[in-house]
């Protein structure tokens, strides 16, 4: 298929790019600190936390906030890397060709997509690592741990699809990747105003809001569908972008 020849395609021109390899690496070692430091604190205070009745275990102290801060942090990463996505085939005056190829739009918004997210999915894995090596020396809650990764995994291929959609707009790769900076921050911010209205239009609209159950362990269809939604809108609005500049005279 010609979706998954422009993933490949995709994907490989990333780790032939120095700037996969030096994110991949700065995130690791942030995210491994991070790790490190919880698991610390744990131990300091395992024999306290003991004494409690329902004590949180390891998943909740440690586990928990670790995916909490990927989040944070790939926040921050995702725009570097869709930013080039569309923006660059447009500076380099390539999307031409691939107008002309015998290739459809979807296919090509598909193709980029799962090609960053296939980076995105490595880097998942790299950091689902970190909490299974705490089975070497504890037990792990499996279920809250996957509902985590599931999360952290939706909430990235969610700023995928925004990221890709923003540089469908513009020629000009750095301007993509601040607008989708500004963008993702703005979520950020709803998750603070929804606090004051749990209720509120504003509560359902952020994506944070959406992915703390599921760094809880809470399975709620509707925060999937959440997610699944969020997705679709900004692929479906990528490819009408790219429609509208082929029929362009």
């Amino acid at each position: 298929m010609m979706i998954l020849t422009l993933a490949g395609r995709e994907l490989r021109s990333m780790f032939l790019s120095p700037l996969a390899w030096a994110i991949l690496a700065v995130v690791q070692l942030i995210l491994g600190f991070m790790f490190l430091s919880q698991v610390d604190t744990f131990l300091q205070w395992q024999a306290q936390i003991a004494m409690l009745d329902n004590a949180p275990g390891i998943t909740e102290v440690v586990v928990a906030p670790l995916l909490g801060n990927a989040a944070i942090v790939l926040l921050l990463v995702v725009p570097l890397l869709t930013m080039r996505l569309i923006s660059e085939e447009r500076r380099n005056q390539t999307l031409p060709l691939l107008f002309s190829a015998p290739i459809s739009m979807s296919e090509i918004v598909l193709g980029k997509y799962l090609g960053i997210l296939s980076f995105l999915l490595i880097m998942v894995l790299l950091i689902a690592l970190m909490p299974l090596s705490l089975l070497l020396g504890g037990n792990l809650d499996i279920g809250m741990l996957a509902a985590g990764l599931l999360g952290l995994t939706l909430m990235l291929a969610s700023f995928s699809a925004i990221g890709l959609y923003i540089s469908s707009l513009t020629s000009h790769p750095t301007v993509a990747a601040i607008t989708t900076f500004g963008a993702l921050l703005l979520l950020w911010i709803l998750n603070w105003a929804s606090n004051s209205a749990p209720d509120g239009v504003l509560a359902y609209l952020s994506m944070l809001q959406h992915l703390q159950p599921l760094l809880r362990g809470v399975f709620n269809s509707a925060d999937i569908a959440y997610f699944l939604l969020f997705i679709f809108c900004f692929l479906v609005l990528a490819i009408r972008r790219l429609d509208a500049d082929r029929l362009q005279p």
